[in-house]
């Protein structure tokens, strides 16, 4: 390998990343964009997360003078929580449609005992409103000598704590993705490549350049977004921002092998389409962006753990949220390594100029 030529090739790369003004100007915007949307999403104290929708009720606009106050006939336990939103109908009909399109979670009657509500059997989370409407009529304190509450001893990871590397994790997995295999199969296409074979560049050198150069670019990114929400939401960091960095390091090196993976051949920028979208998704939901797998079947469990993106995000959370370092870690590191070189090999070794 030829230290010069690879320089070369690195600094060909950023500059054409650079003179790109709509690739540079959407990886510029897209962190913000992300900021915002957790601005949106997360503006309150705590996010509602169950809907009740109550009838015959009729919604008044608000005004800056004062808050809309319903008229509620219903238990106090019932719709004075910060996790239940009350959306009111003023007819049954108009209710039920909702209901049966999950928009809401359960549909009760304004009025006094008993209290008619409907659910939907197909809805988690109407079971779950069904259980808070049962022990909402109870009298306070008769199940106190049945249940015991502990609370959690140190502090609490919030949600968006939990969602946050997973969202950095999801946008690095995209653009590593699009950003390589989408753009050398369009070189290819057109036939930039072809005229790099004339020259002594090997297709290591190449390969390698490509990495280099879009590992720099996401690392940057992502400290973009980093600070950005930071700055909003103030980040409960449990680890070392270093050991944070090494991993984010190695899961972005992983995960822009495989998009070399992907743009070793072909030259249809349709099919490379359809491949990356056909990787991307079954990541995006087994890999634990959004949603923990605890619970799931071992088979799902254990097909998420082919991604290098499940490793990247474990490795990342522990030490975020929990705050190991990297010795306790080291399982999803070489994990991510063993990926990383078998991704880069298999390009290499897969990879043509002109097919």
């Amino acid at each position: 390998m030829n230290l010069k030529r690879l320089w070369v090739l690195f600094v060909a790369r950023n500059y054409e990343f650079l003179r790109d003004r709509a690739g540079f100007g959407w990886n510029i915007l897209f962190p913000f964009l992300l900021v915002a949307g957790f601005g949106v999403a997360f503006s309150g104290d705590t996010p509602t997360r169950y809907k009740l929708g109550v009838f015959p009720l009729i919604e008044q606009e608000k005004t800056e003078a004062a808050e809309w106050a319903p008229d509620l006939k219903l238990p106090a336990g019932l719709t004075g929580s910060s996790f239940i939103q009350v959306v009111p109908f003023e007819q049954f009909q108009d209710g039920m449609g909702k209901l049966v399109h999950h928009k809401i979670d359960i549909l009760i009657k304004n009025g006094t005992p008993p209290y008619e509500y409907w659910i939907s059997d197909a809805s988690p989370k109407g079971w779950v409103m069904e259980k808070v409407l049962r022990e909402s009529v109870i009298a306070p304190g008769s199940l106190d000598h049945l249940l015991k509450k502990s609370q959690i001893q140190g502090d609490q990871i919030r949600y968006i704590d939990w969602l946050f590397p997973g969202i950095l994790g999801m946008n690095i997995m995209f653009s590593a993705l699009f950003g390589v295999g989408y753009v050398i199969v369009r070189y290819r296409k057109i036939g930039v490549l072809k005229r790099l074979k004339a020259t002594p560049v090997t297709a290591f050198e190449y390969l390698t350049a490509q990495l280099m150069s879009r590992v720099i670019i996401l690392m940057g990114t992502a400290a973009v977004v980093w600070l950005g929400c930071d700055f909003l939401f103030s980040f409960n960091m449990q680890g070392s921002y270093l050991d944070a960095a090494v991993v984010f390091l190695l899961g972005t090196v992983s995960m822009v092998s495989l998009g070399l993976v992907v743009a070793s051949r072909g030259t249809s920028e349709e099919l490379t389409n359809g491949v990356i979208n056909f990787i991307t998704w079954p990541m995006m939901f087994l890999s634990e962006v959004w949603f923990s797998l605890e619970g799931a079947s071992s088979w799902v469990k254990t097909t998420a753990k082919v991604f290098p993106l499940t490793h990247f995000l474990g490795a990342l959370r522990k030490i975020i949220n929990d705050g190991a370092d990297l010795s306790m870690v080291t399982q999803e590191m070489m994990v991510l390594a063993v990926m990383t070189t078998i991704c880069l090999t298999i390009g290499s070794l897969l990879f043509s100029w002109t097919r």
